[in-house]
């Protein structure tokens, strides 16, 4: 692949002045053992304190290796990567407590006897008290509303149930940065609802910083405050709000990215009607705008 960089859909969001710095991806190369090459060059990544960011490109992208390397799983064979100041791979035991991750394979998560002792996983690692372990439980259990599946054996749980109990797990030490890699991969239209007003609770109230990588385009309006696209290969090739990066229906598509089905709709009415309203997308924001443009 050439060293393209393409211009940063609008202005830097995704770092604003006087925010703190969470997490940082600079140009970051990692070779696998396969001959595998994946170049997380061109934009820089960030995420800033509170902020909620989604990782966006076609399979073999590198938004896993992107993951890894800000989980520590990966060392930089190039570039640099910090977290909280510090560099995951080297440094991952300094802020292993202030994080926490649900991977896509949820079942490589779960591997306790029961659900509850699956949550309580970390917090017994970090030697709290059984009493205060309870209390941590049930609080994040009742975060997910699934309060009901504590005594329940994680593998016969559906995949749905699996995933909230691995977020649960992840929400229970209380962190400041959650990485989620498809986060909502198996959840009914009503559970997949109830996590993103979760998600976007914890941004507000807590200010839990969140890197999310996902293939479900259509929640990412609804999720994110910042995206990122990455080209086959890694190269990052677009950052800004979802309204600037659906926008860029060009660069969507040259990386193979469908872009979600109300921005292809109103697309698709601005090609017949120039008069037709901009993109809008989420439901609300499309009944708005369709009725103003009735009425006017």
């Amino acid at each position: 692949m050439t060293d393209r960089t393409y211009p940063a859909a609008g202005h830097d969001h995704a770092h604003t002045e006087g925010c703190e710095t969470v997490v940082r991806v600079s140009c970051v190369r990692h070779a696998y053992e396969d001959g595998t090459n994946v170049d997380l060059c061109g934009l820089e990544f960030t995420a800033d304190r509170g902020s909620r960011v989604a990782i966006l490109g076609p399979n073999g992208a590198g938004k896993s290796t992107m993951l890894f390397h800000i989980l520590g799983l990966l060392s930089p064979q190039e570039g640099e990567v910090r977290v909280f100041g510090e560099a995951p791979s080297r440094d991952w035991p300094k802020i292993r407590r202030r994080i926490g991750v649900v991977l896509q394979n949820v079942d490589e998560q779960l591997l306790a006897p029961t659900v509850f002792d699956d949550v309580a996983f970390s917090p017994r690692q970090y030697g709290v008290p059984e009493a205060e372990v309870r209390e941590m439980v049930a609080r994040a259990l009742g975060l997910l509303s699934i309060e009901q599946l504590a005594a329940r054996v994680p593998h016969n749980l559906s995949g749905g149930e699996k995933r909230k109990v691995a977020l649960a797990g992840a929400l229970v030490m209380e962190p400041e940065l959650l990485v989620l890699d498809e986060p909502f991969e198996g959840l009914d239209p009503k559970s997949r609802e109830g996590l993103i007003a979760l998600l976007g609770r914890l941004s507000a109230e807590r200010g839990v910083t969140m890197i999310m990588s996902t293939h479900d385009i259509d929640s990412v309006p609804e999720f994110a405050d910042y995206a990122y696209v990455l080209a086959p290969g890694g190269h990052i090739v677009l950052k800004g709000t979802p309204a600037e990066v659906f926008a860029r229906a060009d660069i969507m598509l040259a990386g193979n990215i469908r872009p979600p089905v109300l921005a292809e709709l109103f697309a698709a009415l601005r090609a017949s009607d120039p008069d037709a309203p901009e993109t809008a997308l989420t439901i609300p924001e499309a009944v708005a705008a369709l009725g103003e443009w009735r009425s006017s």
